[in-house]
């Protein structure tokens, strides 16, 4: 168990080293799309799935309340947490569609989708993508 405890760190370091070449440029630009979003009046809706769901609340709440300092709340929405509305749309259409009806709801032209997807191939996350795209909102993928 020690072992596995200290390769498990030691990879997390290798991985924060590759990363510092090769993350840091998208990052900044990433941030720079929600900052230009924020600023325009926008807002930044997040979706995901299981460990994701808690990601997209977790990123949501930073925003609307506060990140390492006080400052006025930035509006986001976290996509995850409504289970009447999840629940509604999985009954009534399907669990593909969770995200995308939410996204044509409450996304505008000039607004961002924030879409986590630890695979890249969950068909919720997928959907809200091509929903968020159809009415001119910007995507950032994780």
């Amino acid at each position: 168990m020690q072992q596995l405890i200290r390769q498990a760190l030691e990879d997390g370091v290798e991985l924060r080293k590759a990363c510092v070449e090769t993350m840091q440029q998208p990052l900044l630009d990433a941030a720079a799309i929600m900052i230009e979003c924020l600023r325009a009046g926008g807002k930044i809706l997040v979706c995901g799935n299981g460990g994701s769901a808690a990601d997209a609340q977790h990123f949501a709440g930073e925003l609307v309340n506060r990140f390492e300092m006080n400052r006025p709340g930035l509006a986001a929405i976290a996509m995850t947490h409504d289970a009447s509305v999840i629940t509604s749309i999985a009954n009534d259409f399907s669990f593909d569609d969770i995200f995308s009806r939410q996204v044509e709801a409450l996304g505008r032209d000039g607004d961002l989708l924030l879409a986590i997807s630890t695979s890249g191939s969950s068909p919720n996350v997928i959907r809200a993508v091509d929903a968020a795209e159809s009415i001119g909102m910007k995507v950032i993928a994780l």
